[in-house]
């Protein structure tokens, strides 16, 4: 069974932030809505969702991975 470890944001270094959220941004199906946005619109819109604890970063501990979650799923995962 999977096990999931919520990363607060400020755990983590500028530089290795900055990293996570340009990769979770230029991801297949990250879908910003009718307009494009760029890279820098994205990682911008991305931090402020992190800073207002909306999303969360979650390390799935058996696969040594991580991604990005709206709170409420981050919570049931981490229920589990």
């Amino acid at each position: 069974m999977a096990q999931f470890v919520e990363v607060p944001p400020e755990r983590l270094g500028a530089d290795l932030l900055q990293a996570l959220l340009e990769e979770y941004a230029s991801r297949d199906g990250t879908d910003y809505g009718e307009s494009e946005l760029s890279l820098e619109q994205k990682v911008s819109q991305l931090k402020r969702q992190l800073h207002r604890r909306d999303l969360v970063i979650l390390f799935e501990t058996e696969s040594e991975s991580w991604d990005l979650l709206q709170r409420e799923q981050a919570e049931e995962l981490l229920q589990d």
